[in-house]
């Protein structure tokens, strides 16, 4: 290996060393906070920073565990995870064809997220983040998935790649200054992982040694990373063992006026895999970034790191332990009982392991003290006190309410109105989690929308599902991208339930604001109500009014291959007159080659339907008349 190389991979290294020694002590809050979420309770920091386990002094202490972080945990991300809506886009313009990139581009995104089961993800990291604190998404290009295109010359197939997206925990993490609060404001961050050298072989074609790692830690069994003489710790209270992995080191650093398109410097054991400017094109601007988006549970200013609950709910969780083990204590005193008895009097062997039995013949030896029962002092009612005062402490502090934990409400002198708004104000202590989630999600699918935007060079076939239940194929390229303006889907952000959507929906209807121009409720919107409702299967039978929209856009699209335009008797002419004006006046026709030949015939097809339209109208008045 030249020098250059081997002075780059020594630097990475340590690098990586620094980093990590920087924020061991937030690596050791997120091992005790798996640890009471696993129920190892009885867990603590040392003053090495690594996690220690305490051992019962007495053989009689009661040291049970009673977990109470874990289901508050599960609620909170059980609320994050339902309110995370839907994703659109908005088209670049209001032109006909931006409009169709738009919808395309959801289709796509939501062809993705069924590919790579993104609710999952999605519930992963709300996990990770509501833990540690902070949790993150890496959005990458993998050219060994997708459909064949072709082969190499060694007979290797070329596929066209695809996204993928996977959830990073921030074991994994390292950025260059933890002050910072933002991912924007790190000039750069290493993305450490345990990766087995098989996979290490197959993706970059290198060959490096094995060792026992640790997934959470990331220590080897050698103690040491690349023998730069890190002194590691095996917490194996709350760690994994991977045999035959290696710790692969990413070292991504920000575009500079040195380096305009940034650098990636990947590092495995004493071998350098690559080193280069960074791979994708995925700022506003259509610069080069980072390829990771950071979702936190709590903010911590001056922190790069968020706060998670569990950080506050543990000096609780001690302290209710304690309560419930003292009181079990004295209730074992007093069904088990203390014998006090005089030295010498009695058997004591035979007594310890016998006990006091019932119908039990006590021997004590003639002259000496009668053995008697020990009086229990009577139970403080403050132990009570203490344990409600604590559980009432888990609702303050974790903003977990009794309607939250328990799914109902017990109140029932409570209006409607009142329930409604106090589920609201639930929903509202949670809102930094929630809109971290929300703004990590439309990030998310803004930087898988370019990605796709760079990479897609191949056509790829879609397949879109209409509303009809007809299933359109259709094939698309990097050039039929044109926004990625994401926003929430107002449909799904603004109503959470069935109820609220029903209650809404009534409501409005009521008002007379779901009625068109001549005061009737259309086919069309009966239809969307039902979607909204959630019982758009219902409406199975085939909605006129969306077959005629479809019908027209194919006439339009027809005349690009000089198609002719015919006019059949079933067509609704005013949607077929709407839409063809509507085509026109976007200004998409004018951007082809024929453009004024199209324009005139168009018009000419539109002249035709409103004859129809005429002759229609006068035939229904003349059957008006003749009744």
């Amino acid at each position: 290996m030249s020098k250059p190389n081997q002075k780059l991979i020594e630097e990475v290294k340590r690098d990586y060393i620094e980093r990590r020694e920087a924020r061991r002590s937030l690596e050791a809050q997120w091992q005790l906070n798996i640890n009471f979420m696993m129920g190892n309770q009885y867990s603590y920091i040392a003053s090495n920073q690594t996690i220690r386990e305490d051992e019962k002094e007495y053989f009689w202490q009661e040291k049970e565990v009673f977990n109470h972080i874990a289901p508050i945990v599960e609620t909170r991300i059980s609320k994050i995870s339902s309110n995370t809506p839907s994703v659109t886009v908005v088209p670049a313009s209001t032109d006909e064809s931006d409009i169709e990139s738009a919808k395309l581009s959801k289709e796509i995104l939501n062809s993705v997220a069924n590919r790579i089961n993104l609710t999952d993800l999605e519930k992963t990291a709300t996990t990770w983040s509501e833990i540690c604190g902070t949790a993150f998404y890496k959005i990458v290009w993998n050219t060994d998935t997708g459909r064949m295109v072709a082969t190499d010359e060694l007979g290797n197939a070329i596929r066209e790649g695809d996204v993928q997206v996977e959830v990073v925990s921030p074991f994994e993490i390292f950025p260059d200054n933890l002050a910072c609060e933002r991912l924007d404001d790190v000039k750069s961050i290493i993305h450490a992982r345990a990766v087995e050298v098989d996979e290490i072989r197959s993706q970059w074609g290198i060959d490096v040694s094995g060792e026992k790692v640790y997934a959470f830690t990331l220590d080897s069994q050698a103690g040491n990373i690349g023998g730069l003489g890190y002194d590691a710790h095996i917490n194996k209270v709350a760690n994994v063992e991977l045999n035959n992995h290696c710790v692969v080191i990413e070292r991504y650093i920000r575009p500079t006026k040195e380096r305009p398109n940034g650098r990636l410097t990947i590092v495995a054991g004493d071998k350098l895999l690559y080193d280069g400017e960074l791979p994708y094109i995925n700022d506003e601007l259509n610069n080069r970034t980072f390829p990771f988006v950071k979702q936190i549970s709590n903010y911590m200013p001056g922190s790069f790191f968020g706060v998670s609950v569990v950080d506050r709910l543990i000096p609780l969780q001690r302290a209710y332990n304690a309560v419930r083990n003292r009181k079990h204590e004295y209730f074992n005193r007093s069904v088990m009982n203390v014998l006090a008895v005089e030295d010498g009097s009695v058997d004591t062997d035979a007594l310890e392991m016998e006990g006091l039995s019932p119908g039990k013949v006590l021997v004590y030896r003639q002259g000496s003290k009668i053995p008697e029962i020990m009086q229990n002092p009577t139970l403080n009612l403050n132990f009570d006190e203490e344990e409600e005062r604590l559980l009432s402490e888990f609702k303050t502090v974790s903003g977990v309410s009794d309607m939250m934990t328990d799914s109902y409400a017990n109140y029932t002198n409570m209006s409607g109105v009142a329930l409604e708004l106090l589920a609201e104000q639930d929903i509202t202590r949670l809102s930094t989690a929630i809109d971290s989630t929300k703004l990590a999600v439309k990030t998310l699918a803004k930087y898988i929308l370019r990605l796709y935007k760079q990479f897609a060079v191949v056509p790829r076939l879609l397949k879109i599902t209409g509303e009809a239940g007809d299933v359109q194929m259709y094939y698309w390229d990097q050039n039929e991208i044109c926004s990625d303006d994401v926003v929430f889907d107002a449909s799904t952000d603004t109503m959470d339930s069935l109820g609220q959507k029903r209650t809404m929906l009534l409501d409005l209807i009521k008002e007379g604001l779901m009625y068109d121009e001549d005061g009737k409720f259309s086919q069309s919107m009966r239809k969307r109500c039902l979607d909204l409702l959630g019982f758009g299967m219902w409406e199975n039978a085939v909605d006129i009014h969306s077959l005629q929209i479809n019908r027209a856009k194919e006439e339009n699209i027809s005349l690009t291959n000089n198609q002719e335009l015919k006019i059949l008797p079933i067509d609704d002419h005013k949607i077929h007159i709407d839409e063809h004006t509507a085509y026109i006046l976007g200004g998409e026709i004018k951007k082809k080659l024929n453009s004024q030949q199209m324009i005139e015939k168009l018009l000419k097809h539109i002249e035709e339907h409103k004859k129809f339209l005429k002759n229609s109208e006068i035939n229904e008045n003349l059957d008006k008349k003749g009744d």
